[in-house]
């Protein structure tokens, strides 16, 4: 089954963008093939702007989300996987949603869990 996550963040951040708000975006900046404006991390975390007159192209995929954007005039492709979405929330007035981290479970294979019958061999 496909993942949740980048499915609300579609969703949140079409309701924000509906009701006139600032989508805001928190990133986890330490995660592995996250590219964002360095300058701007705070504590290992970032909150990106994602108002579409403040960014170009934004991309929101199964595995990652990207877009174009200026950050002290210069241009920069941001890229960040699903799995360092921390939150995406209205500016404004901070609804929105916030995940879980334990919950991003990496595109790792998960064990079925063991199924035992109830039934026994009777003879």
């Amino acid at each position: 089954m496909k993942d949740l996550k980048p499915y609300l963040i579609k969703a949140i951040n079409a309701w924000v963008n509906d009701n006139a708000l600032t989508p805001y975006l928190m990133v986890d900046a330490e995660v592995p093939n996250t590219i964002v404006p360095t300058d701007f991390i705070t504590e290992g975390k970032i909150i990106l702007n994602l108002r579409p007159s403040a960014i170009n192209n934004l991309t929101i995929g199964n595995d990652s989300l990207s877009f174009n954007a200026s950050f002290n005039g210069q241009s920069m492709n941001v890229f960040v996987p699903i799995n360092a979405v921390i939150g995406i929330y209205a500016q404004e007035n901070g609804k929105g949603m916030f995940f879980d981290p334990s919950e991003d479970n990496d595109n790792k294979p998960q064990e079925p869990p063991q199924k035992t019958s109830p039934l026994r061999l009777v003879k």
